[in-house]
């Protein structure tokens, strides 16, 4: 199988003896993985020599490539459509509030398709999926339905495994890898070329690879962020760095909430319960993402307070990337009408029908 051959291209542990591979290696690798041709051991062993290894341009590239090919993908060459890629996974003390953001976006004009998921391990943290569903607007799992929404609402959700099901059938082996892998960064990228985005990264020197792969996968705008626990909604403690991708330039960008008066001493987080029991996680708390749903509801009936300080940035991210508001103030003043004259909520209930 293709994987045991590439296991020994990456090398051993020290990398002395071991090379990266190339997009075309990357490619075939992939879609050996995504077709069901390799075992879950060797897949495993594959997904943990990359992530210790760190993941190239290329390979990215080559994954993502893989993956499209496979994918049925929504809104390919929709005109002003922002893809919203927050982490699959989700999250254990954050708020989703990249759901906020994304209606407030669609009330101020800009065709949103947001891309979720629930129950995605090893965290299976709280998740857009998991507020959209609470909320009365569950992610869809139709591609034709979510592109007719995107045209005649401005907003859409699906679920990630809609797009490439495969995703579903690397469920257990992410489970028994028990740590966050290349996959995580993969299924963020299986979005319209055409489209701008917005995603999340993790902290550390990943912003650069990060916004090169976006540029090499064909898209002509985007911003990737490193946000509150890898999502794409910026800190209200302290600065947020980004890149801004604009055609062929990239662009640093930093979000500082008191450049805009919406600094706060703490962030907005979900409320504390003990630990989930073997196997779960935050998103499968029942309690919890009530409360995340209820979060955003608030912050789209205009309640003021830490989260909807952090929507109003995220809004005011993609806003500029999606070239409706050429500066991050401008965004900014953007996000604030459109929840504070009832355009962001206005989406909502359209969507709830």
């Amino acid at each position: 199988m293709i994987l045991r051959d590439l296991l020994r291209v990456l090398g051993s542990a020290d990398r002395r003896d071991g090379r990266n591979l190339t997009h075309e290696e990357a490619f075939r690798a992939f879609g050996a993985i995504l077709d069901g041709e390799e075992s879950e051991i060797t897949t495993g062993a594959f997904l943990i020599a990359m992530r210790w290894k760190g993941v190239t341009v290329e390979e990215l590239t080559g994954f993502a490539r893989a993956a499209r090919t496979r994918a049925r993908i929504p809104c390919e060459g929709m005109g002003g459509l922002c893809c919203l890629c927050p982490p699959h996974d989700g999250a254990d003390f954050d708020p989703p509030l990249e759901v906020a953001a994304g209606f407030v976006a669609a009330g101020a004009g800009v065709r949103i398709l947001l891309v979720s998921d629930s129950g995605v391990p090893p965290r299976r943290g709280v998740t857009a999926g998991d507020a959209l569903r609470h909320l009365g607007a569950p992610l869809s799992w139709d591609v034709a339905e979510v592109e007719q929404k995107v045209e005649k609402i401005g907003f859409a959700a699906i679920a990630a495994p809609a797009i490439l099901p495969a995703l579903l059938e690397l469920r257990r082996v992410r489970g028994e890898v028990g740590v966050r892998t290349p996959l995580s960064t993969v299924e963020k990228l299986i979005v319209p070329s055409s489209a701008a985005v917005v995603t999340g990264a993790q902290h550390g020197p990943v912003l650069g690879v990060a916004v090169e792969t976006i540029s090499s996968l064909g898209h002509p705008n985007g911003i990737v962020i490193q946000g509150m626990g890898g999502s794409l909604v910026p800190n209200l403690k302290r600065r947020t760095r980004g890149i801004e991708l604009s055609g062929d330039h990239q662009v640093p960008l930093t979000v500082e909430p008191a450049d805009f008066g919406l600094s706060v001493q703490d962030n907005p987080e979900l409320p504390m319960y003990g630990p989930p029991e073997e196997g779960q996680g935050t998103g499968d708390n029942p309690h919890l993402v009530r409360a995340a749903g209820e979060i955003v509801e608030e912050v789209l009936k205009g309640e003021t307070g830490s989260a909807r300080n952090a929507t109003i940035l995220a809004a005011a991210v993609i806003l500029k990337a999606a070239g409706r508001a050429p500066t991050l103030a401008e965004g900014v003043d953007q996000a604030v009408g459109s929840i504070d004259q009832g355009a962001a909520l206005g989406q909502l209930e359209r969507i709830r029908g």
